[in-house]
């Protein structure tokens, strides 16, 4: 069951307090999940360009905005990545599900909640009214000279804020989505299908719709005594 705007408020007071700056905002935050089972119903396109613009307003590095985003909304080109986020899926999943085999029972659930998710995706996934490809240049990503010794991960800072503010704003709309990362593994292939142009690399592909079932809601998180620390190493903030 979708979570409900008073339960929202009640999420986000207990969470940010009652005098938070912007009630909305807190609530979105707080109860923005990754949402992998989407109907099939198209997305308007005035509901669309809105959540594409909220990706155009995250930050970059110098104000580059190193990336395109590919909206694929036809059937061709949503099964030209089918069958590839499928096989990846298989791949990614099989060591999570063996181990999860073996778990107790009791300890099962959560995890096979979440892998049963990700198979509906990869088994609905031309199904999805649209599906995201990201892309990045990696030439705008570092100096000059230093693409081949800047860590990679470093190269995030400039692509991923654009498609959690995407998300964000998938929520205002009822819509979800979720960020997958792992199709890196038959990148070439998928760029091929997609006719991707060199330089340009693909970062991550995020299927958007209306949620299948309950859609966003409470979120499980670690408190902010474990992840956040005061001043020196190990010193929890509270």
């Amino acid at each position: 069951m979708a979570i409900d705007e008073r339960e929202a408020a009640a999420v986000a007071t207990g969470l940010f307090g009652p005098e938070r700056a912007d009630a909305r905002l807190y609530e979105v935050l707080c109860t923005t999940r990754a949402i992998r089972r989407l109907r099939p119903d198209p997305i308007p396109d005035d509901v669309l360009e809105r959540v594409l613009s909220a990706a155009l307003c995250a930050p970059t590095g110098g104000n580059a905005q190193p990336w395109r985003v590919l909206v694929l909304q036809s059937e061709d080109r949503k099964a030209a990545l089918a069958e590839h986020f499928a096989a990846t899926w298989d791949e990614y999943s099989a060591p999570g599900k063996a181990a999860m085999q073996r778990l107790p029972a009791d300890k099962r659930g959560r995890g096979e909640r979440v892998m049963a998710a990700g198979d509906a995706l990869a088994r609905d996934f031309a199904r999805t009214p649209v599906v995201l490809a990201w892309l990045h240049d990696p030439r705008l990503l570092a100096n000059e000279g230093e693409i081949d010794v800047q860590p990679n991960f470093l190269f995030g800072g400039s692509l991923y804020p654009a498609i959690q503010n995407l998300l964000l704003a998938c929520r205002a709309e009822g819509l979800g989505g979720v960020i997958t990362t792992m199709i890196w593994r038959r990148e070439d292939a998928v760029r091929r299908a997609l006719g991707v142009p060199d330089p340009w690399r693909l970062h991550a592909i995020t299927p958007i719709g209306y949620p299948a079932r309950g859609g966003h809601g409470r979120i499980s998180r670690k408190p902010i005594g474990r992840m956040v620390y005061r001043e020196t190493w190990g010193e929890a903030w509270r």
